[in-house]
């Protein structure tokens, strides 16, 4: 799926320019309350999980090209696409305030259910 390729592009750039912004300021050592702090831990998970699901999109979209599946494959793709973009806002969020980690199921689910469905449809007859 075409839209799966571009969205795994777009979020390798936004992870670029994610650690960028944050690798301005990694150096001091009690940044947002120190290495292990809740908010630095959650600004570091945001950031790479750009990297992270737009690798599973691109692997969606060069998985299904190589094998020839394009049919079917619609829900799966709306799935990794409301991944890539629900799991860095969570954990930004979740960042910002706690109570936003009880969101977390939402991109955990949705990139789950992806793979699920992706590799039922690969192996399905």
């Amino acid at each position: 799926m075409a839209v799966n390729l571009y969205a795994a592009w777009i979020g390798f750039a936004f992870g670029c320019v994610a650690g960028a912004v944050t690798g301005l300021f990694f150096h001091e050592r009690h940044w947002l309350g120190g290495y292990p702090s809740w908010p630095r831990r959650l600004i570091r998970l945001g950031h790479i999980s750009f990297f992270g699901i737009g690798l599973l999109n691109l692997a969606f979209a060069l998985t299904a090209r190589a094998v020839g599946v394009d049919a079917g494959l619609t829900v799966a793709s709306n799935l990794f696409l409301l991944g890539a973009v629900t799991m860095p806002l969570v954990c930004y969020l979740a960042a910002w305030r706690v109570t936003f980690r009880h969101l977390f199921f939402i991109p955990a689910l949705s990139i789950t259910c992806g793979v699920v469905l992706f590799t039922w449809r690969l192996l399905a007859p």
